[in-house]
């Protein structure tokens, strides 16, 4: 196992990315140098269902995917919730994801690297969600898939974090 990643068994997050084939990006970035950006455009690629959301991004698109302000703008069923938000932001997510998709099958909740909150997860539990924390989709995928990593991952570019101001 990488160092630095929570433990999760591979069986369970292969479950878990077989069945979140319709997927919300929350914090998803109109810009292509941004982890979510690939992340996000990856997930499209591999046949995912994705629904980038980003309040300041609603009007453009994602390889084709329209960004919404909010999880309640999306139409239709969401199975996955990924989470490119900062640790402090995560709970509020969550909230949003049980109240607003939780009646639609929502089944799983993603923090991305770096993203972190017990309460929330203990919140998704209650509600009867998967939830993985502190990994990343795209490099699972990768990973189960055989794939070469691209685009900067596995290289400690990828995180939530926001850079150091110089």
């Amino acid at each position: 196992m990488d160092a630095g990643l929570d433990p999760y068994d591979h069986a369970y997050l292969r479950r878990v990315l077989d069945e979140g084939r319709r997927i919300a990006v929350v914090g998803a970035s109109p810009n292509s140098a941004r982890p979510s950006w690939m992340v996000t455009r990856y997930l499209k690629s591999r046949g995912y269902t994705v629904h980038p959301v980003n309040p300041s991004a609603v009007g453009e698109d994602l390889a084709g995917a329209p960004f919404v302000g909010s999880l309640a703008e999306i139409n239709g069923p969401v199975d996955m919730v990924v989470i490119f938000r900062r640790s402090e932001a995560a709970g509020a997510v969550v909230d949003e994801a049980i109240a607003t998709l939780g009646p639609r099958g929502l089944k799983s909740i993603w923090m991305q690297l770096g993203v972190r909150d017990e309460a929330a997860a203990a919140r998704a539990k209650t509600a009867g969600l998967d939830l993985v924390m502190n990994r990343c989709p795209k490099m699972e995928l990768s990973r189960f898939n055989r794939e070469l990593s691209f685009g900067g991952f596995n290289s400690g570019v990828i995180s939530a974090r926001r850079p150091a101001s110089r």
